[in-house]
């Protein structure tokens, strides 16, 4: 039997995997960062067991082409996210580590 800590964290790690897999590529400018991290909290806040999460994105990686956007990079993600199952809440994040976008279980509550 899973336990609700098991739980949470696999939710977490989920819920990390899909914001690198779905907006990766998305094209983005420094002008519309903000907008951009708005919409993947309410996207990933609508899904179960998101209590809370907060994304930002690395500004100073947005380099414009010469169309005057640039693409959206696993590197320039600094996310939290906590979910909660049961009495158990993880806290997880995924952020640039040694130049490497890493997702990690942070702790529990």
């Amino acid at each position: 039997m899973i336990t609700d800590r098991e739980k949470a964290a696999f939710e977490a790690g989920i819920k990390l995997g899909v914001i690198y897999h779905q907006f990766v590529g998305t094209p983005i400018a420094r002008e519309t960062a903000g907008a951009v991290e708005a919409a993947i909290e309410a996207a990933i806040g609508l899904q179960p067991y998101v209590t809370e999460i907060r994304v930002r994105l690395n500004r100073d990686m947005m380099v414009s082409n010469r169309f005057g956007y640039s693409e959206l990079a696993g590197k320039m993600f600094d996310v939290e996210i906590t979910t909660r199952v049961g009495e158990t809440s993880c806290r997880a994040r995924l952020r640039l580590e040694d130049d490497y976008p890493m997702m990690e279980v942070v702790g529990f509550l």
